[in-house]
């Protein structure tokens, strides 16, 4: 996963919000803001989410909870604790082996006694100390890259977490867009039956005001949806276990503070769980390499043992080695040296992508914070001030519904590329700094048991 917080989001089908001057946001008939969900409803059997008190969560809140009930991450805290046992074995010395026999002799030939015979011994493998060594160094390699899975899931995780909260609040922006722009609308349509009572306008332009509404409605309706769907994947991440109505304590708005760009290129190569978890598996072929050498030799078997008769007892000690004759162990070397190539290279491969990542998340960051500047500072004050004109322009007879209507549209499009820019700027920031390795914990922060 590397590029993929930065998925595509759609362009809001969304509003904006109404604008100044006197009585601009007055109810007129009654007509009310759309309510907006604050998370999804309760699951059936538990307290109704009208029941239920709205709890206020922060970023951090957010995060912690993930962290404890994650299971993609539980799962690879107990892969952790595996490869902890397998160092334990690799370490194991060879258990000794024990023989006994018991028998008989029997005299062939006159003069020749017969009786019973046993024997005993014990042997011991006394391990190529080079063998021996290399195993158990793959073997904590192995931990090292297991300890470093762990940080990446970790660091995933909350990368995932941070951009699923601002997609919430993304789709929580629309929803209030969309709210306000529907109730606008209805205002505009009521003022428009007044002038069609009145003979003042044509029944026309109250037809299309009703049409203007019923759009906008299915908007605010489709936005209220996407709001639900942002929160639900963020209880997916947090194992099921978020309050059935929250609320997040955090905006778009909020400006992400980052370091310079060539000091986020040195954090990523030095903190980065990936690039970390890449090189303990390339420390960990190499062990490999040198456990496939000494393999040929794996040690000698020194043994003990001892032969009774029934008249003569015999000692017996003995050392055997195994040679390499007919397998020299090239294919074991060759595997183990061609997997260190391939992990060797795997390593230099993701640094260079990891540099060019961490250029074209600076890139987009950029770009982000230029449109949002340009969007708030220039084309939302002017889509306000046209609004404003074609509204008071109505109200005087100089202007016909349809100029309402599109002065309407630009600033619902306007507002909602603002929205969409804020989000790409947040999801910039969380990409550089997942690059970086900023949401790794420590590994005594987590633990397998929710």
């Amino acid at each position: 996963m590397h590029s993929k917080f930065l998925r595509p989001f759609p362009a809001a089908l969304l509003a904006a919000f109404t604008l100044a001057g006197p009585g601009a946001h007055a109810q007129v008939g009654g007509a009310q803001s759309p309510a907006i969900p604050a998370a999804p409803m309760a699951p059936a059997g538990s307290v109704t989410e009208s029941e239920s008190p709205e709890v206020v969560l922060s970023l951090a809140d957010l995060v912690a909870t993930a962290q404890r009930y994650n299971p993609g991450l539980r799962a690879s805290l107990q892969g952790r604790d595996a490869a902890a046992a397998a160092v334990t074995s690799a370490a194991a010395l060879p258990n000794p082996d024990l023989e006994i026999g018991s028998g008989s002799t029997r005299a062939r030939r006159p003069g020749v006694l017969g009786g019973s015979v046993s024997t005993w011994s014990v042997g011991q493998l006394v391990e190529n100390p080079s063998l021996r060594g290399a195993r158990i160094e793959g073997a904590e390699f192995g931990l090292e890259g297991s300890r470093q899975q762990v940080a990446a899931t970790a660091n995933d995780l909350v990368a995932q977490v941070r951009l699923k909260a601002y997609e919430w609040l993304l789709r929580r922006e629309e929803a209030e867009a969309a709210a306000d722009a529907l109730q606008l609308l209805e205002q505009i349509r009521e003022r428009v039956r007044a002038r069609v009572r009145t003979g003042e306008a044509p029944r026309l332009e109250s037809i299309k005001a009703d049409a203007e509404v019923v759009n906008a409605r299915q908007r605010f309706e489709a936005a209220r949806l996407g709001v639900d769907q942002a929160a639900l994947a963020l209880n997916r991440l947090a194992g099921g276990q978020l309050p059935p109505r929250w609320r997040l304590s955090a905006s778009l708005s909020d400006a992400p503070a980052l370091p310079p760009s060539e000091q986020l290129q040195q954090e990523a190569q030095a903190r980065n769980p990936e690039l970390a978890q890449l090189r303990a598996e390339v420390a960990r072929r190499e062990a490999r390499v040198r456990e496939a050498r000494a393999s040929r030799f794996p040690g000698v078997e020194v043994r003990y043992g001892e032969v009774r008769e029934f008249d003569v007892r015999q000692n017996v000690f003995s050392a055997g080695v195994r040679l390499p004759l007919f397998d020299q162990g090239r294919g074991r070397i060759d595997e183990a040296a061609a997997e260190l190539t391939r992990a060797q290279t795997v390593l230099d491969g993701r640094r260079g992508e990891l540099t060019l990542q961490i250029r074209s998340a600076t890139k987009a960051l950029e770009v982000a914070r230029l449109r949002v500047d340009a969007l708030s500072r220039g084309a939302l004050p002017d889509a306000e001030a046209a609004l404003r004109v074609a509204q008071a322009a109505y109200r005087f007879g100089e202007r016909g519904i349809l100029d309402v209507l599109d002065a309407q549209r630009l600033l619902r499009a306007v507002r909602a590329d603002l929205i969409d820019a804020r989000f790409r700027l947040q999801a910039a920031a969380v990409e550089l700094e997942f690059l970086a390795g900023r949401y790794s914990v420590p590994e005594s922060m987590l633990s397998a048991k929710p």
